[in-house]
């Protein structure tokens, strides 16, 4: 992954998603279709979980690897949103599936997140995603999500 985000969150993510530090997991978007999102964040070593997860040999936790995963899942239903409707709309998990851990996420990782869209239904988005360190993946996931009034 060709970025570094040097701590910065782009304006972007914030205007589409309304998790904030210390609970926002992704820091860039590194390229956008209209099916698909890859984006990044940068482990610093200085969050919180660290400290107890696990002290001396500190592992993101896995369900926070989720998390980056569905916040960018919920950027690119904030980008597509419903056509035809402009009220504030909100992306939530509403399933979630076939999660695999493949290695751990330590201090100094570079986390590249990659979602695909594939099948929407109304307010239905159907995803596929995969977390990378080093161009290797460490989770794979398939999740639902939903657009709901904010």
């Amino acid at each position: 992954m060709a970025y570094s985000s040097e701590g910065k969150v782009s304006g972007e993510i914030l205007d589409l998603i309304p998790q904030r530090d210390p609970f926002l997991f992704v820091d860039t978007i590194v390229d956008r279709t209209e099916s698909k999102i890859i984006t990044g964040y940068q482990v610093t070593g200085k969050e919180g979980f660290f400290q107890g997860h696990f002290p001396g040999n500190p592992i993101m936790p896995g369900v926070l690897l989720q998390e980056a995963t569905f916040q960018t899942g919920a950027l690119l239903m904030g980008t597509i949103g419903l056509e035809g409707d402009d009220t504030q709309k909100v992306g939530v998990v509403t399933r979630v599936q076939d999660v695999k851990f493949k290695n751990f996420v330590k201090p100094g990782d570079l986390l590249e997140m990659e979602v695909e869209l594939t099948e929407s239904m109304a307010n239905a988005f159907y995803f596929k995603g995969k977390t990378r360190v080093n161009g290797k993946v460490v989770m794979a996931i398939s999740f639902t999500g939903a657009l709901v009034d904010a």
